[in-house]
């Protein structure tokens, strides 16, 4: 029986004409399976099903949807990561445990993120904050000066004064959920080419399953920056929203709405 898939242009690029054919045909595809982007099941027999490939340097893995959690698309990953969803999946040996990421070099910072749910509009939002470690300069400069907030408004992030309302959407850039993990912050690629990771985890992070549904839900997030030391490592999202709001005050807050896994 025909399955109810979705196969986008870019999928059917990667994979072949005479594969995708196939797919759609029920020949190749499952009809259940674990949605890769909420983790609960789905039945291509009996709902819109995308199918997503994930490529890494040398592996591609086709993995499937609900067509309203994730349009059918290629996400690019590490192939660190995919072998090691490889692995989990076809229960051979455990995923390698994170490993340190190299020391960043003297003045390089890199960019710290957290998961919450905020309160905005009597309705509970997805939300990522990204901090980075250490003061950004513009790229080319030598200034110590801190310019982290300035280059995000020059990339169309909104200074956000007091936590009351949603930001607005900044075009071109989108949050990448998939297997259930947050992989991604992405922004528009340059003279429209394909989206590039601005933020990539360097071992793809779990969110609470609280988040992953609201995100699937509503289906954007909202992503908040400040520079260093405004937020720092909260263990509760009440004091997360605490300090979003003492950095909003004191003008060191920036904020974007993005869609999730660039729809």
């Amino acid at each position: 029986m025909p399955r109810m898939l979705d196969v986008s242009e870019d999928v059917r690029a990667e994979i072949g004409d005479e594969e995708a054919d196939r797919l759609l045909a029920g020949e190749n595809s499952p009809g259940s399976y674990d949605c890769t982007s909420c983790r609960t099941p789905g039945d291509s027999e009996q709902e819109r099903t995308s199918t997503v490939l994930f490529v890494g340097e040398e592996t591609a893995v086709l993995a499937f949807a609900h067509a309203t959690c994730i349009p059918s698309q290629v996400v690019q990953v590490a192939e660190e990561q995919l072998q090691g969803a490889v692995r989990s999946i076809t229960g051979g040996e455990s995923p390698r445990p994170p490993q340190t990421p190299p020391a960043a070099a003297p003045g390089q910072a890199v960019l710290g993120v957290t998961s919450g749910l905020v309160l905005l509009e009597e309705e509970l939002h997805p939300a990522l904050v990204v901090e980075p470690t250490a003061p950004i300069a513009r790229p080319g400069s030598d200034s110590p000066t801190d310019e982290f907030l300035t280059l995000l408004i020059e990339q169309g992030f909104q200074p956000v004064h007091a936590l009351e309302s949603v930001p607005a959407q900044n075009p071109g850039w989108s949050v990448l959920l998939a297997m259930g993990q947050l992989h991604a912050v992405l922004q528009p690629g340059t003279d429209g080419g394909s989206p590039t990771a601005w933020w990539q985890a360097h071992q793809p992070l779990q969110v609470t399953e609280g988040w992953r549904t609201a995100a699937n839900k509503s289906q954007r997030v909202l992503v908040f920056a400040a520079p260093v030391g405004s937020i720092g490592q909260q263990p509760r999202e009440d004091l997360l929203r605490e300090a979003l709001e003492k950095a909003a005050a004191n003008g060191n807050l920036v904020a974007a709405m993005m869609p999730l896994a660039g729809t």
